[in-house]
């Protein structure tokens, strides 16, 4: 066999159409204007940094070294981005951290450690302002928190018994990352969430954002200060309730009605309105308010008897102060915040999550903030690509997205004092993008 070389040629051709997008929505300009700003003299800008951390998760690299390993060559004579060394971008990302915060429970000992990087934070979401993701009218919140297992240098103790952290993570719309906090490991979800989300709210407020129509959590969230701040910030919330707090209200649901659940498991559903944390509410001198109870219920599959209730069901319960929505209505939107799940998935599969660039919690807050910035940067790029490319859909994950777009023949050349992208495709694929963006 005979091999004639020409020149380098790029493997990830299609690449440049995203960092077109990203040039023509002014993405790079966002960057530039909410990071601090770099010396003149300095060889690369935030744009670099943020297009190479890019390149590598849709180019199919899964840490910071793939740059240099695997990734540098492709990018040679690139007029969108020079790709700095692994350790320039890991020193750029340093320069954004902020120190770590602790704190104690009232009666713990035990020692709570986070980290709020505002910066992080302000960046998703003048992104999704930019975008226009808050000019919808139906805005809805989800909060949850994730295990990312590691062995880092200042990791603790989990309670699945393995090192690690546990960031708290909102999300809007199910697709992207409005917020983030850095918990260390042994920091329950349960622990200072009502600071956690007062953090979030201010950012949300200093940005003129006031109207969210839903929040969903987990029973971590069923707390009185939670659900009391919920019920000023937002127009509906729905959290999950702890059965041990709620059980004797289980029998007193008189009506009970047949329905399909998401798993297409036949449950039963009930309402009943109580008033919740009474004598905390007291405590403080507030008035206690009426909620919403949503119960669900199915049979157990040993047919074992409960002592608390008398009978052989498992119950699940959602507080909520949403009073139009019917019983069933609640209980399928409260289903859906199970998409934070595949979320979490995406991020730490697709994005970088599970291998974390630094040893630190301070540092890797900053890491986390920034590939969930791209990985929102994702979302509207396959969202946009989508409708020009036959073989992509706007729920592609970036595996597909990397073998049916990003991989790409290509050559950057030099004719008539103008950079011309020169792609060597048997396809048509890219016939309308071209047309479009030439």
């Amino acid at each position: 066999m005979k091999v004639q070389q020409k020149g380098a040629l790029s493997a990830f051709g299609g690449i440049n159409f995203v960092f077109d997008f990203l040039k023509t929505n002014k993405i790079n300009s966002l960057i530039s204007s909410t990071f601090p700003t770099i010396a003149n003299q300095s060889k690369y800008g935030w744009e670099d940094i943020i297009n190479s951390l890019l390149s590598i998760y849709l180019c199919g690299g899964d840490c910071i070294e793939d740059l240099q390993t695997h990734l540098k060559g492709h990018f040679i004579n690139n007029p969108y981005v020079k790709i700095p060394s692994p350790d320039t971008v890991l020193k750029r990302l340093k320069e954004l951290a902020v120190a770590n915060r602790t704190c104690h429970t009232k009666r713990g000992t035990v020692k709570h450690v986070y980290n709020n990087n505002i910066l992080m934070n302000q960046l998703n979401i003048s992104l999704l302002k930019q975008q226009g993701v808050f000019n919808q009218k139906d805005l809805t919140l989800d909060y949850d928190n994730t295990i990312i297992f590691n062995e880092k240098s200042d990791s603790k103790m989990t309670y699945k018994r393995n090192p690690g952290y546990q960031p708290g993570v909102c999300t809007i719309d199910e697709d992207f990352v409005l917020f983030l906090e850095g918990r260390n490991g042994n920091s329950d979800a349960k622990s200072f969430q009502h600071e956690t989300l007062m953090r979030m709210f201010d950012l949300l407020k200093q940005n003129q954002i006031n109207e969210i129509k839903h929040m969903r959590a987990d029973a971590a969230s069923y707390q009185y200060e939670v659900v009391k701040l919920l019920d000023q910030k937002v127009k509906n919330f729905y959290v999950g309730c702890r059965n041990s707090y709620i059980s004797k209200y289980f029998t007193q649901i008189e009506h009970w009605e047949d329905m399909i659940d998401t798993s297409n498991e036949l449950i039963q559903i009930g309402e009943i309105y109580f008033t919740p944390f009474v004598q905390q509410a007291e405590k403080v001198k507030d008035t206690p308010k009426q909620y919403r109870l949503i119960v669900k219920r199915k049979l157990r599959p040993n047919n074992q008897l409960d002592l608390f209730t008398g009978d052989h069901y498992e119950y699940r319960a959602i507080l909520t102060n949403n009073t139009v929505f019917s019983t069933a209505d609640v209980v399928r939107f409260y289903n859906q915040r199970g998409n934070m799940e595949r979320q979490f998935d995406v991020l730490k599969n697709d994005f970088g999550w599970s291998r974390m660039a630094f040893s630190t919690l301070d540092y890797n807050t900053v890491f986390l903030g920034i590939t969930a910035f791209i990985k929102n940067l994702y979302v509207f790029i396959i969202q946009h690509f989508s409708q020009f490319t036959k073989s992509l859909t706007p729920t592609d994950r970036v595996k597909k997205f990397l073998f049916r777009f990003v991989i790409l023949p290509s050559k950057w050349i030099k004719h008539s004092r103008q950079m011309i992208l020169k792609i060597f495709s048997g396809t048509d694929r890219y016939s309308i993008l071209i047309n479009n963006t030439s």
